[in-house]
């Protein structure tokens, strides 16, 4: 599978190029903006793109009107088939977010209901419609909204007819623009006879078409087969990352990915290929988390060093600040043009690294060295080892532990590294070593 050996750069199309928050009906061409972007993407070393919903909605994407017209505040479908053209001819792979929970007001089977009431098709549509109550909006109706929220009207995922138009929709997007995967919204929602049968319409469709399923918490592994996805957002450890450093307590994360992929028979997800992420559209940005911006690398190093598949959100490559507590426009902001400086080129080596290395793609997981500030860890896979090490703190350190050999090539550095008598780590240091 293609992703599991990728980087991801996640856009949030309605923020990054500009549009109005409310769909305002004009036309405006502001999709081909990412075009431009492709060549900052291509150095930064990511070889996938999850975009945001780009088709037509109330708001801000999630509340779709129509699965088979591009956003008219961001084109058109000729538009759409442009960027991922764009994107296929610098040999990235592009997924794009399904919103198939629930559906904005602005659908066209929600408007006939709330025109024809139960003379309407559409009814059986919805999860649970109710004529006799009222809705927040005071249609004289009641329908379910998604987790209370009433621009959110919940589909009926068991109706023969909102599987097929949905069907037809991905149909579309893989015929039409040409894309290599989805990632779908709120996946722990999702019928599981429903995600089944997309799988197997996909699969129908496209050899090593790739399914995300976005989820927070849970058994990660059994969900996996369960929902017979690809891969799955890793909360736990996007968690787990940032409050490891912050609280100087290492232990946090290194014991989640333990539990989640090291050797032992109680790992839960061993094997597996999640999401990893340190920020989101949803999240507050890194930046804006850690206490200390030299642990930005330290973040990054862990997010490239564990299992998974590592995603960047944009901006945030070069240290961009944003707050969630700001609401989602500080999340999702227009960046008129993307930098790049230290941490950003401090990335692309990693990404790099990670791409061409089977042990960080494929390998298990081992800790060898664990301290609040420090950790070495192994990633191994078909006699390939790589030892990860990161130490958070400002002072150096001396990490002892059996590397399994003397003599190993860093990867970020390119120097040749001697076991011999202990291992110095440099305050907020990264290392990559392959062993010899």
């Amino acid at each position: 599978m293609w992703a599991y050996e990728s980087v991801f750069y996640q856009i949030y199309p309605l923020g990054f190029a500009g549009a109005p928050f409310e769909n305002d009906g004009v036309l405006c061409h502001r999709i081909l903006k990412i075009i431009d972007w492709i060549p900052h993407i291509k150095k930064l070393g990511a070889n996938a793109v999850y975009l945001c919903p780009v088709f037509e909605s109330d708001t801000h994407g999630y509340n779709t009107r129509d699965y088979f017209k591009v956003d008219v505040r961001l084109g058109t479908n000729d538009d759409l088939k442009k960027v991922v053209s764009a994107f296929h001819d610098n040999g990235t792979k592009v997924v794009l977010d399904g919103v198939f929970n629930h559906v904005g007001r602005g659908f066209h089977a929600f408007k006939d209901v709330l025109e024809k009431r139960e003379n309407s098709p559409f009814v059986n549509w919805f999860s649970r419609i109710d004529f006799a109550g009222n809705s927040p909006y005071n249609d004289g109706l009641w329908y379910e909204g998604w987790e209370g929220n009433y621009d959110l009207v919940k589909l009926n995922l068991q109706n023969p007819e909102v599987k097929a138009h949905i069907f037809n929709a991905v149909d579309t997007w893989i015929n039409e623009f040409g894309i290599d995967g989805i990632r779908l919204d709120v996946a722990y929602c999702l019928d599981r006879s429903f995600l089944y049968e997309l799988r197997q319409f996909c699969d129908s469709k496209k050899a090593d078409f790739f399914l995300l399923g976005e989820v927070l918490h849970g058994e990660y592994g059994r969900m996996l087969s369960e929902m017979n996805l690809n891969s799955l957002t890793n909360y736990q450890c996007y968690k787990g990352l940032y409050s490891a450093i912050n609280s100087y307590n290492l232990f946090e994360i290194v014991h989640s990915l333990l539990r989640l992929f090291g050797p032992e028979d109680w790992t839960v997800a061993r094997g597996s290929h999640l999401l990893s992420f340190l920020d989101n559209h949803d999240v507050t940005r890194i930046a804006s988390i850690l206490n200390d911006d030299r642990e930005l690398r330290c973040a990054y190093a862990l997010l490239f060093g564990m299992p998974g598949i590592p995603s960047i959100y944009y901006g945030s490559e070069w240290g961009a600040k944003g707050d969630k507590k700001d609401g989602d426009p500080a999340l999702r902001p227009c960046f008129e043009k993307p930098e790049f400086n230290e941490l950003t080129e401090f990335i692309a080596k990693l990404s790099e690294i990670k791409k061409r290395e089977k042990a960080l793609n494929y390998g298990g997981f081992r800790s060898l060295y664990l301290t609040n500030r420090a950790c070495v860890f192994e990633r191994n896979c078909d006699n390939e080892r790589i030892l990860v090490a990161v130490n958070i703190d400002d002072k150096p350190v001396t990490a002892q532990f059996d590397a399994g050999g003397q003599w190993a090539d860093e990867l970020v550095s390119g120097e040749v590294h001697d076991f011999t008598g202990g291992s110095e780590l440099a305050p907020f240091g990264v290392y990559f070593w392959k062993m010899r």
